[in-house]
């Protein structure tokens, strides 16, 4: 993982050593979340860009391999709950679903559990830690479940995955469900107490929440932060400096 404290103190050596400018530690926290989802949000895409191109099988330059890596912090297994309520079946914290007419008492599967983390993509359902496969959506659920030779089994299940919640047919399979995710990033916190003396702010490591993503990346997520204290401080220059040096790097490791 990346260190807050060191992304802000070179950010603010940087902006300060031509006294370019401030960010306070609120500002940091935010354009740091926001820097940091930023680059999470591009792994999917960039690594179904890297299956498409040729590939190496060198022990530390294999792309899709280093994206993988980057990716594992966030990768996570989850155990659902069940909730057996008649007639009515509830995803935790969530609305209420009312089972449509034609469902056989649909099993209702609250995503995350007790877990704090923000889901923010699905990957995939296991059943007795057997993928689960058969996706479906609400337009083919009455034909598949009217049909003979369609009909959800134990053997073969079917799920809906909508607002966040799963429904899981047949309505036999109440336990054994698991399910694997890709978690959101935890917002950044620069966390801090403040000199009685000066009124200086001093790193505290204890109230502080760390970036999530691999150390290698480090190098861009400054530039990523400076990009934005670029438009705080309303310095075009670093703006565009840090800009054209996260487009280079970002076009070196897509070729």
């Amino acid at each position: 993982m990346v260190n807050v404290n060191a992304v802000y103190q070179t950010v603010l050596l940087i902006l300060n050593q031509q006294q370019r400018g401030y960010i306070t530690p609120d500002e940091f926290n935010k354009i740091g979340t926001q820097a940091q989802l930023a680059m999470f949000e591009g792994y999917a895409s960039d690594l179904n860009q890297q299956y498409r191109l040729p590939q190496n099988d060198t022990e530390y330059s294999d792309r899709v391999k280093n994206l993988q890596e980057k990716l594992q912090f966030f990768q996570k297994v989850g155990t659902p709950v069940y909730d057996a309520v008649t007639g009515r079946f509830q995803l935790l914290d969530s609305t209420d679903f009312i089972a449509p007419p034609y469902a056989p008492s649909p099993v209702v599967i609250g995503t995350l559990g007790t877990t704090n983390d923000v889901l923010y993509r699905l990957g995939t359902v296991f059943y007795k830690n057997y993928d689960l496969g058969q996706y479906t959506q609400r337009n083919e659920l009455r034909q598949l479940l009217l049909s003979p030779l369609t009909q959800p089994t134990e053997h073969f299940p079917i799920y809906l995955y909508e607002d966040n919640f799963l429904t899981v047919f047949p309505s036999t399979i109440q336990t054994d469900i698991t399910f694997s995710y890709l978690k959101k990033p935890n917002n950044v916190e620069w966390g801090f107490t403040q000199d009685i003396t000066t009124g200086a702010y001093l790193y505290d490591q204890g109230t502080s929440i760390q970036f999530e993503l691999d150390q290698t990346e480090q190098d861009e997520l400054i530039l990523r932060v400076l990009a934005y204290a670029g438009v705080i401080i309303q310095d075009p220059s670093i703006i565009q400096a840090a800009s054209q040096q996260v487009a280079s790097q970002d076009n070196n490791e897509k070729q």
